[in-house]
C-alpha cells in the first residue's frame, strides 16, 4: 500500500479527508444498515430510508432550507449540469445566462457547450484583480432580462467570498433564477440559502470533508427542472438512481458537524493561513497574495512568485508537500488558469502561482515544515539564475 503519511496535505481545495467520525457512519450504512432506502418491505429499506431522511433534515439545517428542496446528486458538477440544463432545456427559445468568468469549469463548460448548441447566449459578468465581480454591471446586465444568473459563493482558487445575498437581492429584483455553486463555501462560511434569494445551490461532499461521490442540489420551491438522468423517478423525479445511501448518510454527518464546529474551525484555520503568508512574506519579499485579501476563505492562500514557475517550485517539494498550480478540475490538463486570466494578471504572476489549502487537520508544526519547504526551494530555484 503506498503511503503519504510524510508528505505535508496543503491541498484541501481540491479535496478533503474524511472525518472519522463521518468515515464511521459511511463503514456503517455499507457493512451493517445496507438497505436499499426505497425498499418499502423490510426493516432494512426502513432504515437505509430513515438514513436519508436525517441526512435531508442536517443538510438543510446548515444552510437553512427545507429538507424537500434537497435532491441528492454525485457531487457538484452533477449538481451543477442539472440546473443549468435542466433548467435552460425547459426554455422555448434561446437563453441568456449571466456568467462570472471565474466560475468552476463545471458552469463554464456546461454554458459554452449550450451557447455551442445555440441553446444558450452567454453574457460575461466583470470582473476585477481580486476575482470580485462588478455589482453595478450585474444590475445593468439584469435589468435587460435573463434566464439565469451564475455567480459563485467562494472562489475555488484565489478564495474570494462573493455577496451572494446582494446577488439574489438583485436577482429577485428581476425575477431571475439564481444558481450558486456553493462547493467550496458550505461548512466553511454561513449561507441562508432561504433568505438569500439563491434558486438552485450545489454542494459537494468530498469538500466538507465528507466522502467523494455525494453532493446536493438545494432547488428552491417552484422551479421546476428537466431530469438529465431517467428511470425509477428518485428524488422527485430530479434524479433517477439508487441512492448512495453511506455517501448520503456521510453527508448528512459533515454538515451536522459543520453546523457545530465550523465557526471555531474557521477561525483556527485563518490563524494557520496567516502565520503561513507571514512566514513566506519574511523570506521571500517579491511574494505576492491573489485574491481578495478582506474577503476570502480561511483556508485560502494563493501566492505568486514572479519570473518562478510554479512548476520549478512543485518539482521540489512534492516529495513534501501537496500544494498546487490551480484548480483540480481538468483531469490533469496544464494550462494557465482561467480564473487568473480573468483577473487580468501579468503573465509572469499567473506563471508563479501557486494555491495552498489549510484544513482543520492542519496542525501548527505542518505550517511551519511547509513555509521552510517551499522557501528552500525558491531560494534553489534562484541560486540556479
Amino acid at each position: 500500500m503506498i503511503t503519504q503519511k510524510n508528505i505535508i496535505y496543503l491541498d484541501y481545495h481540491s479535496t478533503t479527508p474524511v472525518d472519522p467520525r463521518v468515515a464511521e457512519k459511511v463503514m456503517y450504512y455499507m457493512t451493517n444498515a445496507f438497505g436499499n432506502a426505497n425498499s418499502v418491505d423490510h426493516g432494512y429499506g426502513d432504515e437505509a430510508a430513515k438514513a436519508v431522511k436525517q441526512a435531508r433534515q442536517q443538510i438543510a439545517e446548515l444552510i437553512n432550507a427545507s429538507p424537500k428542496e434537497i435532491i441528492f446528486t454525485s457531487g457538484a458538477t452533477e449538481s451543477i449540469n442539472l440546473a443549468i440544463q435542466g433548467h435552460i432545456n425547459q426554455q422555448n427559445t434561446p437563453a441568456k445566462i449571466i456568467v462570472s468568468p471565474v466560475e468552476h469549469k463545471a458552469v463554464l463548460d456546461t454554458c459554452k457547450v449550450l451557447a455551442k448548441k445555440g441553446l444558450a447566449e452567454i453574457i460575461w459578468l466583470n470582473v476585477n484583480q481580486q476575482a470580485q465581480i462588478d455589482l453595478e454591471h450585474l444590475e445593468k446586465v439584469c435589468s435587460g432580462g435573463a434566464s439565469l444568473i451564475c455567480v459563485m459563493a467562494a472562489n475555488n482558487e484565489v478564495g474570494t467570498i462573493y455577496p451572494v445575498e446582494k446577488i439574489g437581492a438583485i436577482a429577485q429584483k428581476y425575477h431571475i433564477p439564481f444558481l450558486c455553486d456553493a462547493s467550496q463555501a458550505v461548512g466553511k462560511i454561513p449561507i441562508n440559502f432561504q433568505d438569500w434569494g439563491i434558486t438552485y445551490l450545489a454542494i459537494s461532499g468530498h469538500k466538507l470533508y465528507a466522502p467523494k461521490g455525494v453532493g446536493a442540489l438545494v432547488v428552491k420551491k417552484g422551479h421546476p427542472l428537466e431530469p438529465l438522468i431517467y428511470g425509477g423517478g428518485h428524488e422527485q423525479g430530479l434524479r433517477s438512481g439508487t441512492l448512495n445511501v453511506p455517501g448520503i448518510a456521510s453527508l448528512g454527518e459533515a454538515c451536522r458537524l459543520r453546523r457545530l464546529e465550523m465557526e471555531a474551525d474557521e477561525n483556527a484555520i485563518a490563524l494557520l493561513r496567516d502565520q503561513l503568508q507571514n512566514l513566506l512574506q519574511a523570506e521571500i519579499p517579491n511574494l505576492l497574495v491573489n485574491g481578495d485579501l478582506n474577503n476570502r476563505l480561511s483556508g485560502n492562500l494563493h501566492i505568486s512568485i514572479p519570473d518562478i514557475p510554479n512548476s520549478a517550485i512543485i518539482a521540489r517539494v512534492r516529495h513534501q508537500l501537496a500544494i498546487s498550480t490551480g484548480a483540480a478540475c481538468s483531469s490533469g490538463i496544464v494550462a494557465p488558469s482561467h480564473v487568473l486570466q480573468a483577473m487580468n494578471l501579468g503573465e509572469n504572476i499567473i506563471e508563479g502561482a501557486l494555491r495552498i489549502g489549510i484544513g482543520k487537520f492542519t496542525t501548527k508544526e505542518e505550517i511551519e515544515k511547509a513555509s521552510s519547504a517551499i522557501v528552500s526551494a525558491v531560494k534553489a530555484i534562484l541560486s540556479l539564475k
